[in-house]
């Protein structure tokens, strides 16, 4: 692995988080038109096929593929785009999901035993105070139902974390696009159910050349090429040099979501964004910058 960033490889990072940030405005845009759940259908499928002649399938089991299709499909998306659709804003929701890494934690905590270091308790700490006041201003853009989906999409993520890490060291793209297909059925179901025949045939005879192209950048932009890129990087250079990176993901969520959507950014919203981003930082750099506390934690 290299220790330097090459300018192009910062530069791929940089159009990867830019991305997956911006995604959140697209999928308001495509629930626009579209109900949610036959969006997670369509966006599941499409990063499905082709993808799948082209990759073999990972060396995992079929086992691990349903679980991290489910957790991630049905339980991340399915729930992001209900709350998305008029309970909480893109911005919001881009900050909110990234809890993730909080409950990411209290998982490894629960089933592998890790120990929780000081600078993680801080980190999480903040991050509650950061929801917190997200809580105490649930107004146009957010309501306690939005919240608590997202909070719910957040803890999913999470346990599809886990399932990817169980999975060792395989093609993570690969993995993505396999493990996709088994989101489609349930997703499908809940369609049928939640959304309804008529109004998914009267949605997809609306959906327009915009609403297509939306789908297509969920499923090709930020899935095929966002985590393939993503993957490529990691390959190349020490995590840590790639992973703080995606602490930018809130950043251009907020940022695409006020400049093209008009989302207002009170000073409510900025100083929980800024709670909650520095609550990830310090999970993610703390044990580095207090190595002697959190050693003598662990010990």
């Amino acid at each position: 692995m290299s220790t330097a960033l090459p300018l192009r490889h910062l530069l791929l990072a940089l159009a990867v988080v830019a991305i997956w940030g911006s995604n959140f405005v697209v999928i308001k845009y495509a629930l626009a038109v579209l109900p949610p759940m036959t969006l997670a259908v369509l966006r599941f499928a499409i990063a499905f096929v082709p993808a799948c002649f082209f990759l073999p399938r990972p060396a995992v089991g079929w086992r691990n593929l349903a679980g991290y299709g489910l957790f991630v499909g049905m339980g991340q998306f399915g729930l992001l785009y209900l709350a998305m659709r008029s309970e909480i804003s893109p911005g919001l929701a881009s900050l909110v999901i990234q809890t993730q890494v909080f409950f990411t934690l209290g998982l490894a905590v629960w089933l592998a035993r890790e120990r929780v270091l000081p600078s993680q308790g801080l980190g999480l700490a903040l991050a509650v105070a950061g929801i917190a006041v997200i809580v105490m201003h649930t107004d146009g853009t957010t309501t306690p139902l939005g919240l608590a989906m997202v909070l719910a999409a957040a803890f999913s993520w999470a346990c599809g974390n886990i399932v990817g890490k169980r999975a060792g060291s395989v093609n993570m793209l690969a993995y993505v696009v396999w493990s996709s297909a088994f989101g489609v059925p349930p997703l499908l179901v809940l369609a049928l159910l939640v959304d309804g025949p008529d109004r998914i045939t009267i949605a997809l005879a609306a959906a327009d050349t915009g609403t297509w192209a939306a789908v297509l950048w969920q499923s090709f932009a930020n899935t095929l090429f966002g985590y393939g890129c993503w993957a490529w990087l990691l390959a190349r250079h020490p995590a840590a040099r790639i992973v703080p990176m995606a602490l930018l993901v809130p950043v251009f969520g907020m940022g695409a979501s006020a400049l093209l959507l008009a989302e207002a950014l009170p000073a409510w919203k900025l100083s929980a964004a800024a709670l909650v981003m520095a609550g990830l930082a310090i999970n993610l750099f703390g044990p580095r910058l207090l190595p002697t506390r959190d050693k003598t934690r662990q010990g």
